[in-house]
Parts: structure tokens; sequence; C-alpha cells
């Protein structure tokens, strides 16, 4: 089951983040949490991620601006490593409250609480028409890399914020698109070391027995078919609807993991 909800999520998010801000990491993550710790589901969706977003670079990275990469993506390596350790140590806190339900024993803890949070306001944002319409100055893109890049280290949620700094840096749709991937991965290497470096130096047994590593493994093979054909189809689709009811379904599972049934 986790095997077919995964793929089917990576394929299908993936070719979305050709249109729109939502990214693997704003919904792959809770689905990955369905099965796994929080701090795990987050490693597991920025290995998903990266390997996308390499992909994409070879798609359409021929067409990033190296000056804004630069700009953007080194501040956002930076501000990724102090979210993924703040995320390490977020995650280190004890279980704030448990219940039983339906026969089992339920953990509410402040990281699940944390993410919870961010992704109910990312979700919020995205259902806000007013968002939609912000673009801010393109000299505020090294704040922008800033903002972006600690999301992600922290909870993987960087892709709107990426798009709404980036989208007034006087790009062409090809060279916006190529610009985001390239600095997507400078962000997913950084955070990444910094995950291995902590919890997965310690947790490196939960990836290879409870069959995290296949899943990350057809997680980012179905993610390369959705980029594919999103790459195909860039500039053919409007998805205003689409992205709402993915809003929905990201505030619904915020709420379940901030309870702690996720």
């Amino acid at each position: 089951m986790e095997y077919l909800l995964v793929s089917v999520t990576a394929l299908f998010v993936a070719g979305l983040t050709f249109f729109s801000g939502f990214g693997l990491g704003t919904l792959l993550m809770p689905v990955f949490a369905v099965f796994f710790p929080v701090k795990i589901a987050i490693a597991a969706t920025a290995m998903v991620h990266l390997a996308n977003n390499i992909f994409k670079v070879l798609l359409v990275g021929r067409h990033a601006k190296l000056k804004i990469v630069l700009l953007f993506a080194l501040p956002g390596a930076i501000a990724a490593v102090c979210g993924a350790l703040l995320l390490n140590y977020v995650a280190s806190f004890s279980v704030l409250a448990e219940y039983d339900l339906f026969g089992g024993t339920i953990y509410i803890t402040p990281v699940k609480i944390v993410i919870a949070g961010l992704i109910i306001t990312i979700a919020g944002v995205e259902l806000s028409p007013y968002f939609r319409h912000i673009a801010f100055d393109a000299k505020f893109i090294p704040l922008g890399g800033i903002l972006s890049g600690f999301l992600g280290g922290l909870s993987g949620h960087q892709g709107a914020l990426r798009t709404a700094f980036l989208v007034r840096a006087g790009l062409d749709k090809r060279s916006l698109i190529g610009t985001m991937v390239v600095a997507a991965v400078v962000v997913d290497l950084s955070r990444l070391v910094i995950y291995g470096l902590t919890f997965l130096h310690h947790d490196f047994s939960v990836l290879r027995e409870q069959g995290v590593i296949g899943l990350i493994m057809i997680g980012s093979f179905s993610a390369f078919a959705g980029s594919f054909a999103g790459s195909r189809l860039l500039g053919k689709m409007t998805i205003t609807g689409l992205r709402r009811f993915i809003a929905m379904m990201l505030i619904m599972l915020a709420l379940a993991m901030g309870i702690g049934i996720i």
C-alpha cells in the first residue's frame, strides 16, 4: 500500500511542480509521515526531492541564470543548514501527551505540532487569492533565499516562497523554472548533509529495515516520470482548482499530524 501511495503522489505532484508553487516537499512529506516518524519522513522526501530536481536540471537547467542562482541559493543553503539543525533539535523533545485510540497509543510530539503548523500555514497561503498576486522585488532575492532555505531545512516546504521571490527577477518562463530547480538542488544538498550528520546517522537502520530506501527509489522514479510529463506540457495547463483541493488535503493531513494520528 505504501509503495502505491508514494509512487502515485510523487508522479502526480512532480508533474504539478512545473505549473505551481507546490512541490514534492509540500505533499509527499505528509504521505511519508503516515508510515514513518516525521523527521525520517522529511529526510526521505528530501532525497526524492533532490533526485527529482537533478532530473529537472537535465531537462531545463540549461536555461538557469547563474547570477540569480547564486544570489538566491547561497544564502538559502546556509539558512537550510540552520533549519535542518532546528529540526534535529525539536525532534529530540519528549512526548507532550498521549492517548488511546482504536486500541493503539497516539503520541503528540513537539516536532509533529511544529510541522503541522507549517503545513497549515503553507496551505492557508495557497488558498488565499491575495498570495497568488504577490511577487517580491528583485532586490529581495537573497532574503527570499534565506526564508525559503530555512523552511526547506526545517520541513521541506520551500517551493511557494521560492516562486514568489524569483518571479520578479526579470526571467522568462523557462529561465525562471531552470533557475528555481538549480537553486533547489543547492538547498537540498545542504540540508541533506545536516540530516545525514544528525538524526539519519543514528536512524539509518530505520531506512534499511523498514523499507524507506525502497520507497525513496520508487518515489524518485515516479517523480522522474511526472517531471518529464510536466516538461512536455509546460504552459498548457491551469490548475487553480487543483491547488485549492491540494491545500484542503494538506490542512486535513496537518490536523491529523498535530493530534498525533500521523
